[in-house]
């Protein structure tokens, strides 16, 4: 039998830095980590290396069933590996009474510096019977989508704050 998984490859234009501490981030995992038509709350999150995490989405459009409850997706787990700039991996599961939810599920993000920026290769492994992959994939690209957003927009402000420090040094 296949495992069930997804996988996605994106470049984000901006240091891995960047994409390692927003991935790592609670108040932008709630901005980022979300598919659209629903938004983000996190209950819990310590990310270090065996630290706990607990994140609900829920719709923002009415008659979606949710896994957990009506209209909210609630998941718990633990970070498994961080490796500063290159790696975060988390170990997950859905809180649902549905069996076809349930099972533990891995989500592995491996980041790879290019003179474009960073690769970040996403794995969602493990997925539950109940989930479509189809689904799953494209809620991971929107996702990830976010996250180059956020990364980027973080990269232009660094970016315009040090032209205006520059700016200013020059006429003093």
């Amino acid at each position: 039998m296949r495992p069930r998984e997804t996988h996605i490859v994106r470049l984000i234009r901006a240091p891995a830095q960047v994409v390692y501490e927003l991935l790592l981030d609670p108040l932008a995992i709630a901005q980022w980590k979300v598919p659209d038509g629903m938004r983000c709350h996190v209950h819990e999150f310590d990310a270090r290396e065996s630290g706990r995490f607990r994140i609900s989405l829920t719709y923002t459009g009415s008659g979606e069933s949710g896994k957990s409850s009506t209209g909210t997706d609630t998941y718990h787990g633990s970070f498994i590996r961080l490796v500063p700039n290159a790696e975060v991996v988390e170990r997950m599961a859905f809180e649902s009474a549905d069996p076809s939810m349930r099972g533990w599920m891995t989500a592995s993000y491996l980041l790879k510096p290019t003179p474009a920026g960073t690769e970040v290769s996403a794995t969602h492994s493990g997925v539950p019977e109940g989930v479509s992959l189809q689904d799953n994939q494209v809620g991971w690209s929107m996702a990830l989508n976010k996250l180059a957003a956020l990364a980027e927009a973080r990269v232009r402000r660094t970016w315009c704050a040090a032209e205006r420090v520059r700016d200013v040094s020059l006429q003093i």
